[in-house]
């Protein structure tokens, strides 16, 4: 099978991913609406995607070991496309708290599988691909988004606009069937007999860790830089969805480049060298103040994060399933934890000082890179 085929396999599920994601909660308010939720119950429905995917942390080494990530993922897909379908139509508040549970340990099933996929993908053919995969993954939001956008221009209909969704998974689904590598991640001492017991070795925790503060810098601008501009930079009220959109436009473009750096230059140096620029870049706009140094702030943290995370997840796959799973999960727990503590830092000592503390967080991971072992890519003989 050939690379590139694989690789757009795999980006499908990187995509649907990130589309799935984007659909549902593009239309949290008319949920909320529907189902006449507080303030309250809009973010406990949301905790509940969260502690599901934490919850799939003990049982994605099973399945993976029971079924393989290609059968895994496109499994976890189609129950994702379901979950659209029990949200579209959920009568209650009760049931869309079942639902949202469901929906979040299918993602950290998916989560996990994708990233297998394209470790394994990486190891077998020798070449970078991680990278421009997550590229793909934030592409799908962005595709979502603007599906939302164009079908709540429409119509106010939940049910058609989340139809119309599950025909898009179901085509990603679909395409990335074909492609799907067949060989999987090595069996870990976290895996024996066909059961697997999580018992997280010193190597593992590190890398947990790691991806924590990772996805910590990674989310936090996105979460709190339209607050900012508005509160503490006094931005105009059109340049208060620019910082989303510039965080998140050059990580997307950052990634379709990252690849090539690694190659050139290592998985550990893109990753220490980048979390120093997003680091620095978000110092300098906070120093700084204003609107404009603040957007170009977010694009340097876009720019500086963008591979992060993607090397971080080829490496805990490098140490096997259990490996890979414990990063996705405090990735996913990094995305929980996040956002409110920098409120809760926001509330005591200003939001300025708050998004301080993210910098810190981002230096923080270089200290945190030096002692992992990092893969290193060898292609596999050609069979003639």
């Amino acid at each position: 099978m050939s690379f590139r085929r694989s690789q757009l396999s795999i980006a499908a599920l990187f995509a649907a991913l990130g589309f799935q994601y984007s659909t549902w909660a593009s239309r949290i308010p008319a949920l909320a609406d529907r189902l006449h939720l507080s303030s309250g119950e809009v973010g406990v429905l949301l905790l509940a995607a969260g502690v599901g995917a934490v919850l799939s942390f003990p049982l994605v080494p099973r399945l993976m070991a029971a079924f393989g990530s290609g059968r895994l993922a496109l499994g976890a897909g189609l129950v994702l496309v379901g979950a659209l379908a029990g949200l579209a139509v959920a009568p209650a508040y009760p049931v869309a708290l079942a639902v949202l549970l469901v929906d979040g340990v299918a993602v950290g099933c998916l989560n996990v599988a994708m990233n297998a996929q394209g470790a394994v993908l990486e190891k077998t053919s020798g070449r970078t691909t991680m990278a421009k995969l997550h590229a793909t993954f934030s592409a799908g939001i962005f595709g979502a988004a603007l599906l939302a956008s164009g079908v709540s221009s429409l119509t106010d209909s939940v049910l058609l606009h989340f139809t119309v969704a599950g025909v898009v998974l179901l085509a990603l689904l679909t395409a990335a069937r074909p492609g799907l590598l067949h060989e999987d991640l090595p069996a870990t001492p976290a895996t024996t007999g066909g059961r697997a017991r999580i018992r997280p070795s010193g190597i593992v925790l590190w890398l947990g860790v790691t991806m924590f503060l990772a996805t910590i810098a990674e989310g936090a601008v996105n979460d709190w830089s339209a607050l900012y501009l508005k509160d503490v930079a006094h931005a105009a009220e059109h340049l208060l969805p620019l910082g989303i959109a510039v965080t998140s436009g050059m990580m997307i473009i950052a990634r379709m480049f990252a690849d090539g750096w690694r190659d050139r230059f290592g998985d550990k140096t893109v990753v220490a060298y980048g979390c120093g620029v997003a680091g620095l870049g978000l110092a300098a706009a906070l120093l700084a103040g204003g609107a404009y140094p603040a957007l170009a702030g977010f694009a340097l943290v876009g720019l500086g994060m963008a591979a992060v995370s993607p090397c971080l997840y080829v490496a805990a796959a490098h140490h096997g399933s259990a490996a890979l799973t414990a990063a996705a999960t405090m990735s996913t727990t990094g995305l929980l934890v996040g956002p409110p503590v920098i409120g809760f830092l926001a509330e005591g000592v200003g939001l300025r000082w708050a998004l301080a503390a993210v910098v810190l967080t981002a230096w923080l991971i270089i200290p945190c890179v030096l002692p992992i072992k990092w893969p290193v890519r060898t292609p596999e003989p050609a069979v003639s």
